[in-house]
């Protein structure tokens, strides 16, 4: 016995001192929401794929370009930034959709009678900015139903303004992030929603990486992928969950500190339990990439004129590495 836990631990140490290291860049700051790196790094599952993952933060654009240029070997943006620079000849490759569905949605208090899209018609309805994602998911949301922007009054109310504008009645509805609802439920606050993905698909997180790897370290690509989509098997499980929300607070986010119940309610029931899933997910397992679903966002992104240009995702989407 004591032979056989030897072997192991020189195992573990070859595999530690042999191990690659890797560069990941991810969009935004240090939040309990990206408990699947950070839970990748406590449970040794990267490890195990022989890799030494440093992670770092960034813009989408800088993320996007790091990768192009081999200055970082993964990134980790929301999709539609993707899409922007496939449009633009930046080369960058998606290897793993990891969040199936985007977190934008257009928020109503349940007393604004608001119960149909339709209903929007002569209400207030705030975005961020006109630059924002939000703003073209509300065009879209208004001409599936029939309507355009004429039709409501539009308000540019900034990120940290937005939420409170609703609950305190400066305006019907907001077009913003999911993430709010279940906030101000959480809250006591009855808010009901209109989810922009149900007609506009879109992405949250994804792994891209560059050409060179593809070409030239294509296995490291499928260890990084592994590793990943076992995390997010693992967190899949309630109880996995609520411990890793816990750890991730305390270790890689401590700004959360108090509120690890309501995050880890969050992270089971939103990303866990819908932006992680699909009926691709279900078929080919965590981090599918459906090409179809990839161009029809790309191509109402150029309806809308986001891109310069159309763009074909069979060339920088690969639905299963």
């Amino acid at each position: 016995m004591k032979k056989i836990l030897l072997v192991l631990m020189i195992v573990c140490l070859c595999v530690f001192a042999l191990a690659e290291k890797v560069t990941l860049q991810i969009e935004g700051s240090a939040v309990p929401y990206y408990v699947p790196i950070f839970m990748g790094i406590e449970l040794g599952y990267f490890e195990q794929e022989g890799i030494e993952l440093d992670y770092f933060f960034g813009s989408a654009s800088d993320i996007i370009r790091n990768v192009a240029v081999g200055n970082v070997d993964f990134g980790f943006p929301n999709g539609e930034p993707v899409i922007t620079a496939i449009s633009q000849d930046i080369p960058v490759y998606v290897i793993h959709t990891t969040y199936q569905h985007g977190l934008g949605a257009t928020l109503f208090l349940d007393e604004s009678g608001i119960k149909t899209p339709e209903d929007l018609k002569g209400k207030s309805v705030a975005v961020t900015s006109y630059g924002s994602p939000n703003y073209v998911q509300l065009q879209v949301l208004l001409k599936k139903n029939g309507m355009s922007l004429d039709d409501i009054d539009l308000k540019i109310i900034g990120t940290e303004a937005i939420v409170p504008a609703l609950v305190n009645d400066r305006v019907d509805a907001i077009c913003f992030s999911m993430l709010r609802t279940f906030e101000l439920a959480y809250q006591g606050i009855e808010v009901s929603e209109f989810r922009s993905d149900e007609f506009l698909p879109s992405f949250g997180n994804v792994v891209i990486t560059g050409k060179d790897i593809l070409e030239n370290n294509h296995d490291l690509a499928v260890r990084f992928t592994r590793a990943l989509s076992r995390v997010m098997a693992y967190l899949s499980d309630p109880e996995n969950m609520k411990e890793a929300a816990y750890l991730t607070i305390e270790k890689y986010s401590p700004t959360y500190a108090g509120r690890e119940e309501y995050i880890a309610a969050v992270l089971s029931d939103v990303y866990a339990g819908y932006l992680w899933q699909s009926d691709d997910t279900e078929a080919f397992g965590f981090g599918f990439g459906n090409v179809e679903r990839w161009q029809n966002t790309a191509d109402l992104m150029s309806e809308y004129e986001i891109i310069p240009k159309d763009v074909n995702a069979e060339d920088f989407v690969i639905p299963r590495i």
